[in-house]
């Protein structure tokens, strides 16, 4: 084996490698847009949705009255919320294409970072969202969004977007390599980008629940950081759920960063 293959110089540039890999994930993203624009699309068309249509009424079961105004308020949280869950779809999918394609198969026999593989997708999903977050955020602001928030507040809300951003694309990649295709793999997402934020407390709260369906909801994670991006967007208490969407985003992040590097490990299909 040369010096260039050997393990020693594939492990001295992990983070060019890394860059690399990011750079390759951008240009992607930027050639075919659809998935991307997607990610913002689809939690505009639903803030729209539940603020013009559903506004009205569902603003009745905060109490207090304040009609759409005081709803839009209420769910922008989990809009946002909702927007890092949709951008798993495009990173799942990217990935188990990769390995369906035999990318990942190729990139083997190159002397870099198997790591930078993984990080490189991460990385760009990551950029994508927080960007894709920052075009919902405007569109809230527009339609009638306001905030108490200070300039702390906001950069504190960001950062736990990030986290969460981080511990959800983790987890998709882990479920892209995991799935046999890429279809398989858009719909192993489907609980992260819709179905869990609405068992949540992100448009409706969950005393208005009914059972069994309540106590998941005020337990499950998304509920956590909902009302963690709530208290600080509106200036209101946070309590505990703070540092238990930062705990969850951690424990998130490391179950996605081992399954996947268990199922990266393995041979390519």
């Amino acid at each position: 084996m040369s010096d260039l293959m050997s393990p020693r110089t594939v492990a001295a540039h992990p983070l060019r490698d890394s860059m690399t890999m990011l750079r390759r994930n951008l240009l992607h993203a930027r050639r075919y847009p659809s998935m991307t624009i997607s990610v913002a699309g689809m939690p505009v068309i639903m803030l729209l949705l539940f603020v013009y249509v559903f506004g009205t009424a569902l603003s009745s079961g905060l109490g207090g009255g304040g009609g759409r105004s005081a709803y839009i308020a209420y769910v922008v949280p989990g809009i946002l919320l909702m927007t890092v869950g949709s951008g798993t779809v495009p990173t799942a999918v990217a990935v188990c294409t990769d390995m369906a394609e035999g990318v990942v198969a190729r990139f083997r026999t190159m002397a870099i970072s198997r790591s930078s593989v993984l990080v490189g997708h991460v990385v760009g999903s990551v950029i994508q969202t927080m960007i894709s977050l920052a075009l919902v955020a405007g569109v809230a602001l527009a339609i009638g969004f306001r905030s108490d928030a200070g300039a702390v507040e906001w950069l504190a809300a960001a950062g736990v977007l990030a986290l969460a951003c981080c511990a959800l694309t983790w987890l998709a990649v882990a479920m892209g390599l995991a799935s046999p295709t890429p279809e398989a793999a858009s719909n192993a997402v489907l609980p992260l980008s819709f179905l869990l934020p609405f068992i949540s407390s992100a448009f409706v709260p969950v005393d208005a629940m009914p059972g069994w369906i309540r106590w998941f909801a005020e337990y499950q994670p998304f509920t956590t950081v909902v009302e963690t991006l709530r208290g600080l967007l509106t200036g209101t208490e946070i309590g505990h759920n703070g540092w238990l969407s930062v705990a969850w985003c951690l424990a998130i992040t490391l179950l996605g960063f081992v399954w996947s590097q268990r199922r990266f490990a393995r041979d390519p299909r």
